[in-house]
């Protein structure tokens, strides 16, 4: 019949859009409300909102679509034939990129409650296109590493914790902002940077250096200048390198190629050369991985909530799916397998959330006992929560079921980004490794974790029990390198299990307790036990 519509649509979820991915989020706004300074909360909250209703608009969602449609681009020469070595990014990219600087995510240092504020924000700015979040990243954390040269720091930081985004290559002093990026791995050495054979020979000046050599990946090649390590006739030694040199011509930056990557598409990571490249060396010869640990240690903790945020947004679409999508004569929020299931995502994004906030914290608090309380939580908590994104945001996607599997839904792109963090910054045996050696070399960062730990100490005998079973595992070093990735495991779920009993609502504290720390846990997700209050744990998690 004339006019009869074949495609009549029902039952179909209206999008996730228009709403404030900060305040739609209680588990990040109570660790805000926790961490940050009386004197300054109602600014947080106002900054953090705004920054929030930003990353929760169908307009910056649209950005974010085209940026991954149109990644970037090598253009090695210009049309003359000069080598130029840039690289260019849709238009999208720079407002996303412009946004990110403008809402301080590279300015944590110079701010009260800095990093908690910058946390809350980069996690939530993960939401949007985590591409985004390399370079903003990157900058952020070369700022502890160029305080090992006074000279340097005074000269760069005001550029880095700019809120002004500058993208044109020019020479830094003639902008009001800058971006850093980084090099430290080679074809032959990988993680292993010691075996790095880029050579660093001193010039006349002081303190100046030419460099030959190559990085297999150097992040955000755009970027106004870049950390580096090389070997110096002290050994190796950490560099800035500037992009563009004070009299306006470009440094020699060889771009060979960009990484086609599995994901994080909208970003660029490249292979470079440098032969003749001008660097200034940051801080002493032979000191290059002391010198270039700061900016490691910050860009671990990125990983960590740049994975928060991940889980965050994939866990707020499929509580927003089934909160909508009828089956089997009802809500699938209200199905008893699928509540199970999208509770146990729940705790896995609320926890990770808690953890990352809590190390934001510390580095705020920037006491002695702190300091070396990251020096363990952070490779604990790096390897621990990265890992749990990849499952996650499957079994999220899985919730939408074939709409996840589709690029409009936004879910693949999360999927492929899920792995991105478990594997940048050191992958899941280095952040194991570091937790053994920091426990063999700083006993003081154990009692530091220890103390924390031990605040929850009564609450709840599930943890209790679980962190006897910890000093087992501590109380015996001998052959642990095997079990390394066992031993950060275990103190990464029980830091989260304490923050979580002390903090977080008693239906969240227990159901984490008995699945994560009493075993009462399947394999896979959707198989926590009986007799929790998961129609509370879901609601918490569902954006407002």
């Amino acid at each position: 019949m004339a006019g009869t519509s074949t495609h009549t649509v029902t039952n179909q979820p209206p999008p996730l859009a228009g709403y404030d991915v900060f305040t739609a989020d209680r588990a990040l706004v109570e660790a805000v409300d926790r961490y940050t300074g009386a004197d300054v909360l109602e600014e947080v909250r106002a900054e953090l909102s705004a920054l929030g209703r930003a990353a929760g608009s169908a307009q910056l969602h649209e950005w974010a679509a085209q940026a991954n449609e149109h990644p970037p681009r090598l253009r090695s020469h210009d049309r003359y034939g000069h080598r130029i070595d840039e690289v260019d990014f849709h238009p999208a990219w720079h407002r996303l990129l412009g946004k990110g600087v403008s809402a301080g995510l590279t300015g944590a240092w110079a701010r009260p409650s800095g990093h908690v504020r910058r946390a809350a924000g980069f996690l939530v700015w993960t939401q949007v296109e985590a591409g985004t979040c390399c370079p903003l990243s990157m900058t952020h954390a070369a700022v502890p590493a160029l305080r090992a040269d006074a000279e340097l720091a005074a000269e760069w930081e005001p550029r880095l914790v700019s809120t002004i985004y500058d993208r044109e290559l020019r020479p830094a002093g003639r902008k009001p902002g800058a971006l850093f990026g980084m090099g430290m791995t080679e074809k032959q050495g990988g993680s292993d940077v010691r075996a790095n054979t880029t050579a660093a020979r001193p010039l006349a000046e002081d303190g100046t250096y030419v460099l030959t050599g190559h990085k297999w990946f150097c992040s955000a090649p755009m970027s106004d200048a870049f950390l580096v390590l090389a070997q110096a006739p002290g050994g190796l030694t950490c560099f800035l390198v500037p992009r563009v040199l004070p009299d306006g011509t470009r440094n020699v930056f060889r771009i060979q190629r960009l990484k086609d990557k599995l994901g994080n598409r909208a970003n660029a990571s490249a292979e470079v050369e440098f032969d003749g490249t001008w660097a200034r060396r940051v801080g002493d010869e032979g000191r290059g991985v002391h010198t270039i640990i700061g900016m490691v240690a910050a860009t671990r903790l990125d990983c960590a909530l740049g994975s928060a945020g991940l889980m965050r947004q994939a866990v707020a679409q499929a509580v927003h799916h089934c909160a909508h999508r009828e089956a089997f004569g009802g809500k699938l929020v209200d199905k008893p397998l699928m509540r199970n299931v999208l509770a146990d995502l729940a705790l896995e994004s609320e926890a990770a959330t808690a953890l990352a906030l809590r190390l934001a914290a510390a580095w705020d608090d920037g006491g002695e006992q702190e300091r070396a309380f990251l020096r363990l939580a952070v490779p604990a908590a790096k390897y621990w929560i990265t890992k749990r994104c990849a499952p996650v945001a499957v079994e999220a996607a899985e919730c939408l079921g074939g709409n996840g599997y589709v690029e409009e839904s936004g879910l693949p792109r999360l999927v492929r980004e899920s792995p991105l963090n478990s594997i940048w910054e050191g992958a899941g045996n280095v952040q194991a490794l570091d937790v053994v050696r920091a426990l063999r070399r700083e006993p003081a960062a154990l009692d530091a974790c220890l103390t924390e730990i031990g605040r929850a100490h009564g609450a709840d005998h599930r943890l209790d029990r679980a962190v006897k079973d910890l000093f087992t595992e501590l109380a015996d070093l001998d052959g642990v390198e095997a079990r390394a990735r066992r031993l950060a495991e275990r103190l990464a779920l029980v830091l989260q299990g304490s923050l979580l009993v002390r903090y977080a609502p008693p239906e969240v504290a227990d159901a984490f307790c008995a699945s994560r720390l009493g075993g009462d846990h399947g394999a896979s997700f959707g198989t926590l036990p009986a007799g929790l209050d998961l129609e509370s744990v879901v609601d918490r998690a569902r954006p407002a």
